[in-house]
């Protein structure tokens, strides 16, 4: 998927169902023409990531996989192709990289501690 074509489905997401006119307006500055965004629109429709309610001429769209499972999709690929996929190779690039605070470290050390503590 694109980058503009995942800026369209973060939109999707926020407003769960949106006509082409809907989605433009929750896009920033400057704004793409009707037809770019149609286009886009179409292409993840064809990718199966899009469906839609039809209205005459009119297409509501709405989101074929929830944002939570591509989410863990886009994190595995991420995982797989940076970071030999290791939880603990991105948690370090993070800590080293990213300046956590000792807060931060500290909440991320309790989140790691329930995850390891909770039924499986």
């Amino acid at each position: 998927m694109t980058s503009k074509e995942e800026e369209i489905m973060q939109v999707i997401w926020k407003l769960k169902k949106a006509f082409v006119k809907e989605i433009i307006e929750e896009l920033p500055e400057p704004k793409p023409h009707y037809n770019t965004v149609s286009t886009l629109v179409r292409n993840l429709e064809e990718k199966g990531l899009l469906l839609y309610d039809a209205f005459g001429n009119s297409h509501r769209y709405y989101a074929a996989i929830p944002q939570d499972l591509y989410r863990k999709k886009k994190l595995k690929e991420l995982m797989g192709g940076y970071f030999d996929n290791s939880f603990k190779n991105l948690v370090t690039f993070f800590t080293n990289e990213e300046s956590l605070s000792q807060e931060e470290l500290t909440e991320l050390s309790e989140l790691i501690n329930k995850g390891l503590n909770k039924p499986k």
